[in-house]
């Protein structure tokens, strides 16, 4: 059910690509994977995943694809941290301010 859901899953375009190493890629794909974010029909569906899961108790179809959607969401975020820190040793852009 899992890799169905995952199938079912659009790419994040560029970060749908294997990028082991940032230094590889263009300024242009690492500025646009340093503004990557969650498809609006999945961050839509994980919205209203988390906020079922705080109400009652989610089904097995439920609870495995908020799984595969956080990891969709987790791996996504760890792409636009590597590629903002890779966009601010490049100079870029500025470096986030807290």
């Amino acid at each position: 059910l899992a890799e169905t859901i995952a199938l079912s899953l659009p790419p994040w375009d560029v970060a749908s690509e294997s990028v082991s190493d940032m230094s590889e890629l263009s300024d242009e794909e690492v500025l646009e994977l340093s503004e990557l974010q969650l498809p609006a029909k999945q961050d839509r569906r994980l919205s209203k995943l988390l906020r079922k899961q705080q109400d009652r108790a989610l089904s097995v179809q439920e609870h495995t694809e908020l799984s595969v959607l956080m990891q969709c969401y987790q791996e996504g975020l760890l792409r636009k941290a590597q590629a903002l820190h890779e966009a601010v040793q490049r100079q870029l852009r500025e470096p986030l301010e807290p």
